[in-house]
């Protein structure tokens, strides 16, 4: 199984006329994604890299029954497409699009709560289910079909995960890259859940990073929820207080949000966390022989 997307999935692309949108359209399909479908207002009825262009998402979803958007716009018109995919009845939208406001994301925020949309992102590599679908921008030849569940705020991080598991012979179920903004669509926790009641995925790998509880709300699910193996890193152990590092969501503000926080909880909710990212590999090829670990509900509250 995977989780999401699989070999089925029909897939837009909001701005594949755009330099980012065309480029990765067409890797997107070169892997094997079926893209059905392109987005650019003013271009409908022309096709563009094989694809037939459409003026509003609204109609290339009944055309052609996309179900899945991929988007590639501006910072300042992004969060109005996410809007469009919602209005539209897409199923999931994945927006790797970088910059977009914080004030802009509220209101996304809000659609989503109402609709039948799952987002992934913003500022995020995307999704892939190996040998299956790939929905982004990752480098889809260092993954292989497997047991291992990647998620991560870190695009670059997922790919050297992937990279040390693949490696060792230890293939992917999917790998999502959730983004690294203040306000996302899917969180670990929403992903986690479906981690947990996908068949495939025998053990899980959490990528954090300083900035906000996201990591610590993982954890604490995890102890009382996951019966799963799950590995962590958390990136910026090092960074001082008050400085952003890499995405806007990786800040020490107030003295919270720190590594060492993230850490300790995730380590006494049962979680095992690795010092360096180059101990992933390794450590999930450990977990997969260890097998489930023990919930631990009542002993973290």
């Amino acid at each position: 199984m995977s989780i999401l997307v699989d070999q089925n999935t029909r897939v837009l692309i909001q701005g594949i006329t755009g330099r980012e949108g065309t480029f990765h359209a067409r890797g997107c399909r070169e892997y094997g994604t079926t893209i059905v479908a392109g987005v650019t207002p003013g271009r409908g009825g022309t096709v563009h890299e094989e694809v037939p262009v459409f003026d509003t998402v609204r109609q290339a979803v009944q055309k052609t029954g996309a179900e899945v958007s991929l988007i590639f716009v501006p910072p300042a018109s992004a969060a109005d497409a996410i809007l469009e995919a919602v209005d539209a009845g897409i199923r999931l939208a994945v927006c790797i699009t970088e910059g977009i406001p914080a004030s802009d994301m509220v209101t996304v925020r809000a659609a989503l709560r109402d609709g039948r949309t799952r987002l992934i992102g913003p500022n995020c590599p995307g999704i892939i289910s190996p040998g299956k679908c790939k929905i982004g921008i990752m480098p889809g030849y260092i993954h292989k079909p497997g047991p291992a569940g990647v998620l991560s705020r870190s695009g670059t991080l997922t790919y050297e995960a992937v990279a040390q598991l693949t490696r060792r012979g230890i293939g992917q179920s999917t790998c999502i890259g959730i983004g690294g903004d203040p306000i996302i669509g899917t969180t670990f926790v929403d992903a986690l859940r479906l981690f947990r009641d996908d068949e495939q995925t025998r053990v899980i790998v959490l990528i954090g990073e300083i900035g906000g509880g996201a990591e610590e709300e993982a954890a604490r699910w995890a102890a009382s929820d996951l019966k799963k193996p799950m590995v962590a890193f958390v990136a910026g152990q090092t960074a001082p207080p008050g400085r952003r590092m890499g995405h806007a969501g990786a800040i020490i503000s107030g003295g919270h949000g720190t590594a060492a926080e993230k850490i300790a909880v995730l380590q006494e909710c049962g979680v095992r966390v690795l010092q360096s990212p180059a101990e992933i590999g390794e450590a999930v090829e450990a977990a997969l022989k260890e097998g489930a670990r023990p919930v631990r509900a009542r002993e973290n509250g």
